[in-house]
């Protein structure tokens, strides 16, 4: 029951089917489970999510700077089992995440459970958030909208529940992008290609989903590090000769094809 992979619209209000089978695929198909070898749900587990994560994604601590969010209110859409939320958490802001996986939320108050740390945590639609309007400081929503049927529309959410002067931080996958490329070349699929809902999208029809904020910037980021994810011969030609050689290459020329497109915008 996939949606176009390639579309660059929302789906408008989606069929319940559809949700039905992204609430059963998210259950099923935690993100980087593969890359952990401690027990699901144990400390060493969140320690390893957590570290693979921001090896992965090395660029969001600075873009983010989540100390900067000390003591201000922070909602993430799509929260998963919490890795992001936490370092919010961790530098002293007031958490609130929601998923419609029942198993990332499991996974989420056992994480801010083991460490201490307060967070609300709701089952909830992204795209029809049960929240007030103007009531976060922020909403942080990172590798969501690609499996989202109306992302669009989870956009205008995220502005409607942001107080004015409020911040978003927003991610998509880019479809024009060195890894979109190199997974054709080498003909491996793309993480998630089999959810009910998976999408690349256009720099432009994502810079359109903000006309509504005040400021906008938009940033695109993630380049090649070393996978431990896949494995083979072609992860092994991957690691040895295209992510050191690709990093030498000039930002500026490489710059448009990063994986994810971002927004950092103010309401």
């Amino acid at each position: 029951m996939n949606q176009n992979k390639s579309s660059d619209q929302g789906q408008g209000a989606p069929d319940p089917e559809i949700w039905s089978s992204l609430k059963t695929y998210w259950d099923t198909h935690l993100h980087d489970l593969q890359v952990v070898t401690s027990p699901v749900g144990t400390p060493a587990f969140f320690s390893q999510l957590d570290e693979y994560r921001f090896d992965k994604q090395r660029y969001l601590p600075p873009l983010v700077d989540f100390p900067s969010f000390r003591g201000r209110s922070v909602l993430e859409v799509g929260c998963g089992a919490g890795i992001d939320l936490m370092r919010f958490a961790r530098a002293g802001a007031l958490v609130t995440g929601i998923d419609i996986s029942h198993t990332a939320l499991d996974l989420a108050r056992a994480y801010f459970g083991q460490q201490n740390q307060p967070a609300t945590l709701k089952r909830m639609n992204g795209e029809a958030m049960s929240f007030p309007d103007d009531c976060f400081d922020a909403v942080y929503c990172h590798g969501v909208l690609p499996y989202t049927p109306g992302p669009d529309v989870m956009v205008r959410e995220l502005y409607r529940v942001l107080k004015p002067g409020g911040v978003a931080i927003v991610q998509t996958f880019n479809r024009r992008s060195w890894l979109n490329g190199l997974s054709k070349v080498m003909k491996v699929e793309l993480e998630h290609t089999d959810a009910p809902v998976s999408r690349l999208d256009r720099a432009g029809t994502f810079r359109a989903w903000f006309a509504p904020f005040a400021r906008v910037r938009f940033i695109t980021e993630r380049f090649p590090v070393k996978t431990r994810l896949q494995t083979g011969a072609k992860a092994k030609l991957y690691n040895s000769f295209f992510v050191g050689p690709f990093n030498l290459l000039p930002r500026r020329w490489v710059a448009p094809l990063g994986w994810h497109l971002l927004a950092r915008a103010t309401k």
